[in-house]
């Protein structure tokens, strides 16, 4: 089932202060799920740290996004009401289309009744976390590139890449974000043609090394062939993104958890991942990706939701090496 929810938004014009041009108008709609929701759990991995341009939790348990959908540049902003059901508002070009695709970002499509605990750790932890559902964007190049700026380096560097690129190359969200969030507001990501036009210093100021720009770089010249892979089954779409040099298992699987809401895709090729997996589900922190695959074929289908409910189980190995050394290219 995919939950009840009022079929059509209902425009609200209202002039927001400080809102900007072409910001006075805001459309809402409700959404009732059609079982446990957890918003932080759903939400979360679109968040690129602390300081994502384009995401933002608030302690009151508002979430606010801005993206750049087929219909433009769109903010949404998302909260539980009363009785479960979700309150949302959107602004923007991209407004109707983020408000139509509620239901699925937040997971009306994902189906956990069929994750079949096999190890009491995933059962107690699937007991505890009956809000988990797997979110799906529809927007393929929105997770492609932050995705491909993790590739091998830390995630504050990445982050840091992110941050700078997307405030810097970016356009101010739509809606009232600059009086919610003051000069530090909420910002949509650049288009294919300005990702084309970054200069190459601005890559290296933002510590992007050469071979990750020139991925994002060979993908925004096909972005509109990368993001059919949003209507793709899983084999499919892993082969589609993988057909640009420098994208390979890691980077898709990254990128598909999120924009196909893909309950099946492994990431492989992970600094720590297996090991998580392994002293989990074996008691081996060294486990390696084929270990880790083997342990993971009872969740055939779903294995995925097995690494997610993992890692919110806290059942983690303790550090022993040293975190990877942050690279500054930018001084290089």
């Amino acid at each position: 089932m995919a939950g009840r929810f009022v079929p059509r938004t209902t425009a609200v014009p209202r002039q927001e202060p400080g809102s900007g041009a072409g910001a006075a108008s805001a459309t809402s709609r409700t959404w009732t799920p059609p079982g446990p929701l957890d918003l932080r759990l759903v939400l979360s991995p679109l968040r690129r740290g602390p300081a994502d341009p384009a995401f933002r939790a608030l302690p009151d348990g508002t979430f606010w996004r801005a993206t750049r959908t087929p219909a433009g540049p769109g903010t949404l902003r998302v909260s539980a009401a009363h009785g479960g059901t979700v309150s949302a508002t959107a602004w923007g070009p991209g407004a109707q289309w983020l408000l139509d695709g509620l239901p699925a970002l937040l997971g009306a499509g994902d189906t956990p009744d069929d994750f079949r605990p096999r190890h009491r750790l995933l059962a107690l932890t699937q007991h505890r976390r009956p809000g988990l559902r797997l979110l799906r964007t529809g927007l393929v190049m929105e997770s492609l590139i932050p995705s491909i700026l993790e590739q091998k380096v830390t995630t504050d560097e990445a982050y840091r890449a992110w941050r700078l690129l997307v405030r810097t190359y970016g356009t101010p969200a739509p809606g009232p974000v600059g009086v919610t969030f003051g000069t530090h507001g909420l910002y949509v990501m650049p288009d294919a043609r300005a990702w084309s036009l970054v200069p190459s210093w601005e890559w290296h100021r933002a510590g992007v090394d050469s071979k990750r720009s020139a991925t994002i770089l060979r993908a925004v010249r096909v972005a509109r062939r990368m993001e059919e892979a949003a209507a793709m089954d899983l084999p499919e779409a892993m082969a589609r993104l993988q057909l640009i040099p420098g994208i390979g298992p890691w980077t898709a699987a990254e990128t598909l958890q999120r924009s196909n809401g893909a309950a099946d895709a492994v990431t492989v090729g992970d600094l720590h991942l297996p090991g998580i997996v392994g002293h989990a589900l074996a008691g081996n922190r060294n486990a390696d990706d084929e270990e880790m695959l083997e342990l993971l074929a009872p969740y055939e289908g779903q294995r995925h939701r097995a690494t997610r409910l993992i890692m919110l189980s806290g059942h983690t190995p303790a550090r022993r090496a040293p975190k990877m050394t942050p690279r500054d290219i930018a001084r290089l």
